[in-house]
């Protein structure tokens, strides 16, 4: 049995879609269908149901679809114990959301390209909503961003939330400290509408009863930064990022009164037998989450938590 045939069934079964399917093994619609073909033809059965254009698995092709699921996995472990695995188990498609981009997402990166000198990447920097989306589809294998992606096969696992701070001109916000009456002078930049970080700043300013600034809704935290630089306003951004670029540009994390929410985390991946790599990919990302940007002086670390949102975060 022709282990490609039973991978393109796989596939064309977990993602409902042979259009999907074909994009995730690299290879053409007809070629997939022609190998599920040949799968039914050598097994004496049907394994999907053509009578119209409705994706549907036979009750056989159900039944199959464990079996596949079994030999996909020995396949795997076989490799893993008795040989190197191929190239192409090495290709790993990632999406981010900025704020990872911004923080430890390089140093992960260099330390997985050390451990798997094999690691082919493919990234994708989005908002969450177009992530988990894509995650879902299938275009994605592992995706880092503020909302879980849900669906049949896929699974999620929290990181460490990102603390988020108030980021200002070196030069024209000078003060020692900031009370959030100060800030309302102040026009804002935040991340998009509807996302976790321009609720939790709206409300704020709500529950403290102090009529909120005007708020701009950026989705790039360059752009932000080039505002700020600007003097166009303050910014909210993850502390581990704006330390970051406060090495390289004119900008000061302000010393705030009081805390914003910070922003959550989460890593989210479908299941596939056929890789190893993405488990490793996603133990090694949940160590780099966990730091923090250096700082001179004392090392801060941050306690707080916070409860996944439903709405879409950036």
């Amino acid at each position: 049995m022709n282990l490609r045939f039973v991978e393109a069934f796989y596939w064309a079964v977990s993602l409902k879609s042979v259009t999907r399917a074909a994009e995730k093994l690299f290879i053409t619609q007809s070629a997939l269908s022609s190998r599920i073909a040949a799968l039914e033809e050598e097994l004496g059965v049907l394994l999907l149901d053509r009578r119209d254009k409705q994706f549907r698995v036979t009750i056989v092709g159900t039944r199959f679809f464990g079996y596949a699921q079994r030999l996909l996995e020995l396949q795997r472990q076989i490799k893993a114990e008795l040989g190197s695995d191929a190239a192409r188990s090495l290709l790993l498609r990632i999406g981010a959301i900025e704020s990872v981009v911004h923080s430890w997402l390089t140093e992960w990166l260099q330390q997985m390209r050390a451990e798997h000198p094999a690691f082919e990447l493919e990234l994708t920097v989005e908002t969450t909503p177009l992530l988990t989306e894509q995650v879902r589809r299938g275009t994605l294998d592992l995706v880092f961003a503020a909302l879980p992606a849900a669906g049949e096969g896929i699974r999620t696992r929290a990181l460490q939330p990102m603390e988020m701070v108030f980021v200002g001109h070196a030069v024209l916000h000078p003060r020692k400290r900031y009370a959030l009456e100060d800030l309302a002078r102040f026009e804002l930049l935040t991340f998009q509408r509807a996302s976790q970080p321009y609720v939790a700043l709206l409300d704020l300013f709500r529950s403290a009863g102090i009529e909120p600034p005007r708020v701009h809704a950026i989705s790039s935290i360059s752009a932000m930064v080039q505002l700020v630089e600007g003097g166009f306003g303050i910014a909210t951004l993850p502390r581990v990022a704006a330390e970051r670029l406060a090495q390289r540009q004119p900008l000061r994390v302000l010393n705030f009164t009081d805390v914003l929410a910070p922003l959550p985390l989460h890593a989210s991946f479908r299941e596939d037998p056929t890789s190893t790599i993405t488990l490793a990919a996603l133990d090694a990302a949940a160590a780099f989450a966990g730091l923090k940007a250096p700082r001179r002086g004392a090392s801060r670390t941050s306690g707080a938590t916070a409860a996944s949102s439903k709405k879409s975060m950036s």
